[in-house]
């Protein structure tokens, strides 16, 4: 008999040897990866398979090989009570002509077996949540792109799912819009309790509020890790941002035994510390006339530890 009960994994989703091909594309090639509560940035360049697994994930298409778990529910067996349970928001728009906003989100609460009452009560309080306000009561179509996404997001949490995938949120949006919708996101996570996956190409994204990353390119997962170890550097350091000459800076700290290199004329990272380290770079900079505004711990750039795993050997072999 099919258990329908979840198990008690401490991970939101777990996949084992996952594949999945479109006659002689292979969209997915033995992916396994197991994803923690919190928000976990799917990154991939175009045709990475990160849409397809997304699907698979809501049982929109069906896998060729591969087992796991969604919220402890065995997958791909109990597709339909993990779709219950998840919201999604598509990247391409969808929306029915001629409803209103709130009409909108209240159909998708009613959808999810929510009372009529109950599912338009819901409605407005996720459209709050969402800054949506008197614009909730004109027609979607005459919706900009801000408000579109501002209403699938709403009709992604409605009905109060644990899980949210949210495809390619933020495209489209002005950087204000963008940095309001990726708050709401945070606010999901830190204190809603909600898991989310959000994919996306925009790596600013995912450094905002991502607390771990996958990333795929050509079917294959490349990288799972959290978001503070990708950052860390292999070499432990400091970045340095002065108001100019950061080449004088750098050989002063050089004659001082430091190993230091310019990035441009403000910026420039130190290695060789020590505990007394932090002291004596004030001391040169101090000597040598150059002002440091900050001082930080080095990491490593997103972008390039992305780019790395990309554009590496394995990748161009697959």
């Amino acid at each position: 008999m099919l258990d329908k009960s979840p198990n008690n994994s401490d991970h939101i989703l777990e996949f084992q040897g996952v594949s999945k091909r479109y006659g002689q594309h292979l969209a997915l090639a033995d992916v396994s990866v197991a994803i923690r509560p919190g928000v976990t940035g799917l990154l991939g360049p175009n045709g990475s398979g990160k849409s397809t697994l997304i699907k698979a994930i809501l049982g929109l298409v069906k896998i060729d090989t591969g087992s796991g778990h969604v919220l402890g529910y065995p997958w791909p067996l109990q597709t339909r009570t993990i779709r219950d349970k998840v919201g999604y928001l598509p990247e391409d728009d969808c929306y029915i002509l001629g409803l209103q906003g709130i009409e909108s989100v209240q159909m998708m609460a009613r959808l999810s077996g929510i009372e009529k009452t109950e599912a338009l009560r819901r409605a407005h309080e996720v459209l709050d949540f969402c800054d949506v306000g008197q614009e909730r009561y004109r027609n979607v179509e005459t919706y900009s792109t801000g408000m579109r996404q501002k209403l699938k997001f709403a009709q992604a949490i409605v009905h109060d799912p644990p899980m949210i995938i949210l495809d390619e949120p933020t495209t489209g949006l002005d950087p204000a819009q963008r940095e309001e919708f990726l708050d709401r996101i945070a606010a999901l996570s830190n204190i809603h309790g909600k898991s989310v996956i959000l994919s996306t190409h925009i790596l600013h994204d995912v450094q905002q509020v991502c607390d771990s990353v996958v990333i795929l390119a050509n079917g294959r997962v490349r990288l799972a890790d959290s978001l503070s170890n990708l950052q860390r550097p292999a070499r432990a350091g400091l970045h340095l941002q002065v108001i100019d000459h950061a080449d004088r800076l750098s050989r002063e700290l050089n004659l001082l035994g430091f190993q230091s290199q310019p990035i441009n004329a403000q910026l420039l990272q130190v290695w060789e510390l020590s505990d007394r380290s932090r002291s004596e770079i004030w001391r040169a900079s101090s000597q040598c006339g150059v002002l440091i505004q900050r001082m930080e711990e080095s990491k490593t750039s997103l972008e390039q530890t992305f780019l790395e795993i990309v554009s590496g050997p394995q990748n161009a072999n697959s």
